[in-house]
């Protein structure tokens, strides 16, 4: 029984993303074609696929044993088909990253503008999430992640900087109002602008001197979602509200024109920097391919 290989790639995207919504934004396509590829699969083997329900979609029965055997198989097409794409003058078609926001806020952007100008054929879709998803669930051919967030069987690459750090700042008036910490203890005593992460889960502050480390669970008046909101607390750090704690490079520019002011900085946190990861299969797409060279020859060490 014939099938129409869109309509497959369709029931596979939305069941691995786990809803319609989720798979078109992994794709790059719409809830409503998803939905109209899938009842068309539905109609034509006369049996239902997903489960539907107002909180989530998920393979009936029938639908798990479908994509256990389609996604190999689909995975082996896309990987044929790319083969004639090798042979291009210029690698075409579309490349999809899922990336923390910080990665899309501070490593793509000295990336991207001169890759795309590169390759003027790739479409290039960038995921940027809050929480750490399958990256291959989402529908993504490769993935940005820190060394301690990589998941297993994967190929990691150095992207960016290979080393960051955490900086800890005020603004001069929240300073002048409250005084100056000396030691990261010392923040116990200070409003300071805290981050959860979409689990749910508080971002302690961890920060590292001579070998000793100390971690301070802060309190505040302000708690945002790491990511999402993470420019709503930097405002608010130069506006007086209290002590920020994030990546220098993020608040490098604010601390350069004096609008916040570096605290305890020889107690700042160094940690290594993230990784481009793929799946280590033998045929990869021509797209991915050349992103993976691209960086490869400008890497920053």
């Amino acid at each position: 029984m014939a099938a129409d290989i869109g309509d497959l790639n369709a029931f596979v995207t939305v069941a691995r993303a786990g809803g319609f919504r989720e798979g078109a934004r992994a794709s790059g396509g719409s809830a409503s074609g998803l939905s109209e590829a899938v009842r068309r699969l539905e109609a034509k083997f006369g049996v239902r696929l997903l489960n539907r329900t107002t909180r989530s979609v998920a393979p009936t029965e029938a639908g798990a044993r479908l994509l256990d055997r389609l996604g190999p198989a689909l995975a082996e097409v896309e990987a044929a088909l790319d083969v004639v794409n090798g042979y291009r003058d210029s690698p075409s078609g579309p490349l999809r990253l899922n990336v923390p926001v910080s990665a899309a806020r501070l490593v793509l952007p000295s990336i991207v503008p001169a890759f795309l100008a590169a390759y003027p054929d790739i479409e290039l879709h960038v995921i940027a999430e809050d929480g750490f998803v399958d990256m291959l669930a989402a529908g993504c051919d490769a993935g940005i992640r820190y060394d301690e967030r990589l998941e297993q069987d994967m190929i990691a690459v150095p992207i960016g900087p290979r080393e960051q750090r955490f900086a800890t700042a005020a603004s001069p008036g929240y300073l002048a109002r409250r005084g100056t910490p000396s030691h990261p203890r010392d923040l116990l005593d200070h409003a300071c602008i805290r981050g959860q992460f979409a689990s749910g889960a508080m971002d302690d502050w961890e920060f590292e001197r001579d070998g000793e480390v100390v971690k301070v669970a802060t309190t505040g008046p302000l708690i945002v979602r790491i990511g999402a909101a993470t420019d709503l607390a930097v405002d608010a750090a130069i506006a007086g509200t209290g002590i920020i704690h994030l990546f220098e490079d993020w608040l490098r520019p604010h601390l350069d024109s004096g609008a916040l002011v570096p605290v305890i900085e020889p107690w700042w946190q160094r940690f290594s920097g993230p990784f481009l990861y793929y799946p280590g299969r033998r045929y990869l797409p021509a797209p991915l391919r050349a992103f993976i060279d691209f960086v490869a020859a400008r890497r920053i060490v």
